[in-house]
């Protein structure tokens, strides 16, 4: 599959894979320079592009682990929703959830974009669902082990 994409700005930089396995391709900084994002903060970073997602199919964009994991930003709203029919700038929301100032460098490497197909459902309302051995139980009801 090929996704189109636009260069809004001329230093944006194309989505890439880490490996020929990944299933996220890696969204880049496009600032022109630094930003610093402060404990507790949450900043809109630019990646200069905007997509051209096929109908039936969303772009999510979730955190690299590496900067969740090492330094604690990741996307505010935990997964990004690009619906096919969006047009703007891809922006990525980073929250910092440490206790220090973290900068972004303009080029890094700030979330992962997975493009996925998806169900388009129609809800229908009914007095009675059906059983389930499972039932109601929820948070925590199939236990730890």
């Amino acid at each position: 599959m090929k996704i189109n994409f636009k260069k809004l700005n001329e230093k944006a930089i194309t989505p890439t894979y880490g490996t020929e396995f990944s299933a996220g391709a890696d969204l880049y900084a496009c600032e022109g320079g630094e930003i610093t994002i402060q404990p507790g903060e949450t900043k809109l970073i630019h990646t200069g592009l905007s997509l051209e997602i096929p109908e039936g199919y969303a772009g999510l964009i979730y955190a690299r682990s590496g900067i969740a994991t090492k330094r604690g930003l990741a996307p505010a709203n935990k997964v990004g929703v690009i619906d096919s029919d969006y047009r703007g700038e891809i922006m990525v929301s980073l929250f910092n959830h440490s206790a220090v100032s973290q900068t972004i460098a303009d080029g890094e490497r700030v979330a992962q974009l997975v493009i996925t197909p998806f169900l388009k459902v129609e809800y229908n309302e009914t007095k009675e669902l059906s059983d389930t051995q499972r039932g109601e139980g929820g948070f925590g009801s199939t236990g730890k082990k």
